[in-house]
């Protein structure tokens, strides 16, 4: 037996360490090009190597394990108008759409004006036609 110790990591296990690094490695790299990170967050690969020897102190079984840390996805907000329906007496919640409440925008996907939950106005325009009812002032009664 030599003096020297001579292990290449990426020869250990007939390689498969190494093919595991180079997974966790994927892994990190995929993570650093995710636009939904932080972009200057660390990121860590941890190798654990553990070595368990026999009685005679002579053949070592050596196991590996691997941890990885990315960065987390970063959350979102957005803005949700809620009330009841004065008509019906129902809670309803919508996303807002504009900037501020109450105002109207155009859409820049279908380039239609629309509510500031994002309804056409169109639509709501001829919704509350439909429920208008139109007193006949002149009509006389009989």
């Amino acid at each position: 037996m030599t003096k020297e110790i001579d292990l290449q990591l990426s020869e250990l296990a007939n390689g498969a360490i190494q093919e595991k690094l180079n997974g966790e490695l994927e892994k990190v790299f995929a993570n650093i090009h995710d636009p939904n990170t932080s972009a200057t967050a660390k990121r860590g690969v941890t190798i654990k190597l553990e070595f368990k020897p026999d009685e005679n102190r002579q053949v070592v079984t050596v196991s590996s394990d691997f941890a990885v840390k990315v960065a987390p996805v970063e959350g979102v907000s957005t803005t949700v108008l809620t009330g009841k329906d004065i008509a019906t007496g129902k809670v309803e919640a919508h996303e807002l759409k504009s900037a501020v409440p109450g105002q109207t925008y155009i859409d820049p996907d279908d380039g239609q004006v629309k509510t500031d939950v994002g309804v056409p106005v169109d639509v709501v325009e001829k919704e509350m036609q439909k429920n208008q009812q139109v007193i006949d002032l002149q009509k006389k009664r009989g």
